[in-house]
This record gives C-alpha cells, sequence and structure tokens, in this order.
C-alpha cells in the first residue's frame, strides 16, 4: 500500500506502527485531543491496512539483531583464523566497533606544517606584544 493520500492520515498510522496509543497517535498527527475520534479513526480500513504494512517493514528490518551480527562475525572470525589472518583481523575489528570498544579516527584537518605555523604564529605575536 502506498503512503496515504491524507498527510495527518499517515503520521497517524506512522505513531500507531511506532506503538503510540490512538489517542497519543492521534495529536502527533496534529489533531486537537480526542480519543473518542481517534478511536474511530484507528479503525479506518486503509488506516489499518496501513499500521499493518508499516509494522510489517520495521519487523523485516529488527529480524537480524546485534547478536546475530557479532555470532556472523564470529563465525567468519572462526573460520579464516588459520586461512586467512586479515579477514579474521577485519572481523574482529568490526565487532570492536559495533560494541564500541575503539578508538575513534582522528583526522587533522588542516595543510602540512599548518599547527606549527599556528605555534609560530602566536609565538610570534606574543613577543611582540600584539593581540591575538
Amino acid at each position: 500500500m502506498p503512503i496515504l493520500p491524507n498527510p495527518k492520515h499517515e503520521a497517524f498510522a506512522q505513531a500507531l506502527a511506532k506503538g503510540a496509543s490512538a489517542a497519543e497517535a492521534y495529536e502527533r498527527a496534529g489533531y486537537k485531543p480526542s480519543r473518542s475520534a481517534a478511536s474511530r479513526l484507528s479503525t479506518n480500513v486503509n488506516i489499518e491496512a496501513r499500521v499493518a504494512e508499516l509494522v510489517e517493514r520495521i519487523s523485516e528490518k529488527a529480524e537480524w539483531t546485534a547478536a546475530d551480527r557479532l555470532a556472523s562475525l564470529k563465525t567468519i572470525h572462526d573460520a579464516q583464523a588459520k586461512a586467512d589472518p586479515r579477514v579474521a583481523i577485519a572481523a574482529i575489528a568490526e565487532a570492536n566497533k559495533m560494541q564500541g570498544s575503539h578508538a575513534p579516527a582522528k583526522t587533522e584537518v588542516s595543510e602540512p606544517g599548518g599547527w606549527e605555523q599556528a605555534e609560530d604564529k602566536t609565538w610570534r605575536q606574543r613577543l611582540r606584544g600584539e593581540k591575538s
């Protein structure tokens, strides 16, 4: 089913698919609070179909959990440890990234010698009594 033509109905359906109550979804969609109107709208055939489709998409994306990905990386590591150590090390690196146990990459964004030139300028300014 394509996106609903009424933007408020689409926002309502998306909020329902994400787990909001009908009343919450109704308000998030931009309507004035009304539990009875929210309940009525939630039984609309088009909205029910759209919510079902969105929930199915969400569940498909969540099928492969982080634990599944880590288990897969471990399998790759174990299979390649002796045959191709580079692949095994890459699997370990990916697992470390997933679990947040790696140092972020540090890159310098300046021209070669940029730091030295900046330090030299600062010292020159100090020696001459110039303001930064």
